[in-house]
């Protein structure tokens, strides 16, 4: 059937998806408190430039319309990220039908996403990863109206979306080549020959370029971030980790998406679109070079799954039974660990989930690993870094408030990692607390040229083993309470109060954070 004789869109039809997977999310929304990258992100929001240490700004766009509109809770935070989540399902469903895909593709496509594991985890939280994805999505849906319909709009729109996307995550960029080299490999190279790709591309340009001149402007800190990552976290991920994760992340629904990347490579009825399983080849040997995470591939398997979805309504053309039990098998599976990717469940059971996969399970318990030290914990970190961060600022208020006024009007707040600082930032007003001060993160950006308080409230993320370093440079250091949550990340960070320090603990202080800005 030709593109235009199509007789239905199946609107309606994935908008069915759409809810099922919004209200999943609405079912975990307010779980476990924040995570301590919201907490960062929702800082960025009050801090708003074009560009950040570890993030471009559209985040901190985000952050700052989410607060203005919805408020500070953690359900007001989630609540683009809800609607994100819903709309990676609704271009999946287009893209499905863009393959030729009807309701049989549809459901199996859109419901292998929702219970992915992957998915599932990296869809519900505050943070750019679920906006990348639905521009690559968004991206890929372009390509598939502009192939099947010529119309030169859809390669504007391209550029509209690849230079957002490139004010989300950085990794836009890396997607964006994928596709034009496969394209050139492919028979569709021809697509690129026109003055229209130079067009979108200069759109693509001139969105970004606020944040191209604010990386000059400040050293390019994006290059330090990646550089930092590398040191501390991606030389741990090895060639064979990379690959068996990208094979699992997805859980049963692997299937679903390896028998798409198939038939895009070897379909006839999908020739025009052979392109799309070439970039997915890109950047996957791409990632696998660089000791990537497995989430920065995420992005690129809705397509797969739209066309496995596609491959499967080939092969099973009228049997409604056998159709039935091909969705039940690729996706109620992943139901099982559920709980361990999406806090649909109170605490207890869900930590039971957790130490049946610790004990019983082999092939995916990595998700209990932590990316900082690299050992099986009772959660996931994800789950770890939601915990804590109240009980930290209920201490740091009281070390505060037990000072005197007087003492109070002289007292700085200093935190070791930016999770602390998001968290005494996020919660200063309802404690009656002073803007905290950090190093770590984008904090540096905005931190004062001098640590000089006659009095520092300290968050010692060392359990307390900085009182050695302190305790000559300051009349007395004293520990006062360490946070006790066993479940958190944070757990034994120390509050630390130094009194009086002396000249030399501010020449510390300005000599590392000249280093900072100078990143």
């Amino acid at each position: 059937m030709s593109y235009q004789n199509r007789k239905s869109s199946y609107t309606n039809f994935i908008l069915i998806f759409v809810l099922i997977k919004i209200g999943l999310n609405l079912l975990a929304i307010s779980n476990f408190g924040f995570h301590r990258d919201e907490l960062l992100h929702l800082a960025l929001g009050d801090h708003l430039d074009w560009g950040y240490k570890e993030v471009p700004p559209f985040i901190a766009i985000l952050a700052k319309l989410t607060t203005t509109l919805f408020g500070d809770s953690v359900f007001a935070t989630r609540i683009f990220t809800t609607i994100c989540s819903g709309l990676i399902i609704w271009l999946t469903g287009k893209i499905t039908v863009e393959l030729g895909g009807r309701k049989f593709a549809i459901a199996l496509a859109c419901l292998a996403i929702i219970f992915s594991p992957a998915f599932t985890a990296s869809g519900y939280l505050f943070q750019p990863v679920v906006f990348d994805q639905m521009w690559w999505v968004l991206t890929v849906w372009l390509l598939l109206r502009h192939i099947n319909t010529h119309a030169i709009k859809y390669l504007y729109f391209i550029g509209v979306v690849v230079g957002l996307g490139m004010l989300t995550k950085y990794t836009m960029l890396f997607f964006a080549v994928a596709l034009i080299l496969a394209l050139i490999v492919s028979k569709q190279r021809r697509l690129l020959w026109n003055k229209h790709v130079l067009g979108a591309t200069g759109i693509a340009v001139v969105i970004i370029l606020p944040n191209l001149v604010w990386q000059i402007a400040h050293h390019w800190p994006v290059f330090t971030h990646m550089d930092t990552l590398q040191k501390e976290q991606l030389n741990y991920v090895s060639f064979s980790d990379f690959i068996m994760q990208e094979l699992m992340v997805n859980g049963v629904a692997v299937f679903v998406w390896v028998t798409g990347f198939f038939f895009l490579i070897f379909s006839f009825k999908l020739r025009k679109y052979q392109s799309l399983a070439f970039a997915f080849v890109l950047i996957f040997l791409f990632l696998l070079d660089m000791n990537g995470k497995n989430y920065y591939l995420f992005g690129a398997f809705p397509m797969l799954f739209a066309a496995g979805g596609y491959g499967f309504e080939r092969w099973i053309k009228t049997n409604t039974t056998l159709r039935s039990a091909v969705i039940m098998l690729f996706t109620l599976p992943n139901l099982l660990i559920f709980p361990t990717v999406l806090p649909v469940l109170p605490l207890k059971p869900t930590l039971s989930f957790f130490d049946f996969i610790n004990n019983h399970t082999r092939f995916i318990n990595f998700i209990t690993v932590w990316g900082r030290d690299h050992q099986h914990h009772a959660t996931s970190q994800d789950y770890a870094d939601m915990f804590g961060w109240e009980e930290l600022t209920q201490k740091v208020a009281k070390a505060y408030h037990d000072l005197t006024p007087e003492q109070r009007k002289i007292t700085q707040i200093y935190v070791d990692n930016y999770g602390e600082a998001g968290a005494l930032h996020h919660f200063a007003a309802r404690y009656n607390l002073p803007e905290v001060v950090s190093l770590s993160s984008s904090f540096a950006l905005w931190a004062p040229d001098n640590l000089d308080g006659k009095y520092i409230i300290y968050v010692d993320d060392e359990n307390g083993d900085k009182i050695k370093r302190f305790a000559p440079i300051t009349d007395s250091c004293t520990k006062l309470d360490e946070v006790m949550d066993t479940l958190a990340v944070e757990r034994r960070s120390a509050i630390l109060l130094l009194v009086k320090p002396k000249p030399a603990l501010n020449d510390i202080y300005k000599k590392e954070l000249a280093k900072k800005r100078g990143q």
